[in-house]
């Protein structure tokens, strides 16, 4: 979810991964990339390349389920009974359940990257200032609003909607920050006070918290009105953000930089896997919070060779110490601790 890398380099990977004894990394031996996570109705379910979507109740054990589509899937949502899943060639599928899924018609063709739900209604945002809202995940309506960046992320919290952007590729545009108060009907610009592109929002303890390249972390406290920079540790790219049992949890390249924060404002990064150029690494997309647990999923192995990737999920009850979790397994990988 870079603008500097192609999504198809990063998405790229081989099968081993390197780690430390103080978290455990791992991951299946399929080779779909997991990208977004959410937890409702008692079931946590993750989505990613080929159409992948996998299920667990417990975050550790996971059954694949068919989505009916071999598109990317971004984000997922659960709300107001319903899991709601966008990607690729503006996809939609809804569930009840979160095993059987339904195909609906978004009214673009455009990318989707993230969906939240709010105020009785969902927002997906995505590529080219796409904003699509819907009260039931079934029937959306798109809106023009003349911003083309790469929408990455939404969320909602007191009553607000905060979208975040990329750059769009030759345009100076970094960084953009929307909010809306009606429902996404309306958005205003916000001044992010960052020239890094923004990939991840999440809301909590009456904070937002923004999360994009080179580390950059942003909160704000009055409803996204204005923003202010953080210090992270880290020159790393933050894809995700989440939120749960009073702690943020932000997660990027490499899993070592999975840094938490009680308040938004000082974070602390888990600096426990070292990676050297060229070596294999661990690349977290999504991050979200339930059942008493923290879940991060992902890919796994290194940029430069092309052609294979893995799944990546990882757990913890506070953010700070991991555990890997093996969706499927091939046999076709390895796992080599330090």
């Amino acid at each position: 979810m870079s603008c500097a890398k192609k999504e198809s380099e990063k998405e790229s990977a081989t099968a081993t991964a390197h780690c430390s004894i103080s978290y455990s990394c791992g991951y299946s031996g399929t080779t779909n990339a997991l990208w977004g996570i959410t937890y409702g109705n008692s079931t946590f379910v993750t989505v990613g390349r080929n159409g992948n979507i996998l299920t667990s109740t417990d975050g550790s054990t996971w059954t694949a389920r068919t989505s009916g589509t071999t598109n990317v899937l971004y984000g997922v949502i659960y709300a107001n009974s319903t899991f709601v899943v966008v990607g690729s060639s503006g996809t939609i599928l809804t569930s009840s359940d979160g095993t059987s899924w339904t195909s609906r018609t978004s009214g673009t063709s455009e990318t989707l990257k993230g969906i939240v739900y709010g105020n009785s209604t969902f927002v997906a945002v995505g590529y080219w200032g796409t904003i699509l809202t819907s009260s039931d995940g079934i029937t959306w309506t798109s809106g023009t609003f003349g911003i083309y960046n790469h929408f990455k992320g939404v969320v909602y919290g007191n009553s607000t909607f905060v979208a975040v952007s990329s750059q769009v590729h030759g345009q100076n545009s970094y960084g953009t920050i929307l909010t809306s108060s009606d429902n996404g009907t309306s958005w205003t610009t916000r001044t992010s006070r960052t020239s890094s592109g923004l990939y991840g929002v999440t809301y909590g303890n009456n904070t937002f918290v923004a999360v994009g390249r080179s580390g950059t972390i942003l909160t704000s406290s009055d409803n996204g009105t204005s923003w202010d920079n953080r210090t992270s540790d880290t020159t790393k790219y933050l894809e995700e953000v989440g939120y749960g049992n009073n702690t943020f949890v932000a997660v990027g390249y490499w899993a070592n930089y999975i840094l938490t924060s009680s308040d938004g404002s000082t974070w602390t990064s888990n600096r426990h896997q070292t990676i050297k150029s060229g070596e294999t690494g661990l690349y977290l997309y999504g991050v979200t919070y339930g059942n008493s647990t923290f879940v991060a999923v992902g890919s796994s192995g290194t940029i430069k060779k092309q052609g294979f990737e893995s799944e990546t999920i990882l757990t913890s009850s506070d953010g700070t110490t991991w555990t890997a979790r093996t969706s499927r397994n091939s046999g076709t990988s390895k796992l080599s601790l330090e």
